[in-house]
């Protein structure tokens, strides 16, 4: 006996990129429109791990409803899918996302790399403001 709903079916039956424009209107943003693209596509679960969030974060943000940082969210999305890059005074060319995240990361002394990172990341131009 099968319970629950159909693995990998939508109850409404509409696509991630439908529910982003009901919620946010046409046209989209490009980030928007391209994380409801990647998540129809694959999955929440794996769209939300591109972009170091979880899987019910991403469905709020397509649906218009997320409470935190949508800022973030955008910066992530162009780093992780849309390949926007930076330049890091310690790692070279990075992408944005791998940059929110070493911004995130307390101080280890688990080696001289971290350490830089951690004392670059707080004086760099691309430090986004708390």
């Amino acid at each position: 006996m099968n319970r629950g709903p159909v693995k990998n079916s939508r109850p409404d039956g509409r696509s991630f990129v439908e529910k982003a424009i009901d919620a946010h209107g046409s046209p989209l943003p490009d980030w928007l429109e391209e994380l409801a693209r990647f998540a129809d596509a694959n999955d929440l679960g794996v769209a939300g791990e591109c972009i170091s969030y979880s899987r019910s974060a991403v469905s709020t943000i397509i649906s218009g409803k997320y409470p935190g940082d949508i800022a973030r969210v955008e910066q992530m999305v162009r780093g992780a899918l849309m390949a926007l890059t930076v330049e890091c005074p310690v790692l070279g060319e990075i992408g944005r996302d791998q940059c929110l995240t070493e911004q995130k990361e307390p101080f280890r002394a688990t080696s001289r790399h971290r350490a830089q990172l951690f004392h670059q990341c707080k004086i760099c131009p691309q430090r986004r403001t708390q």
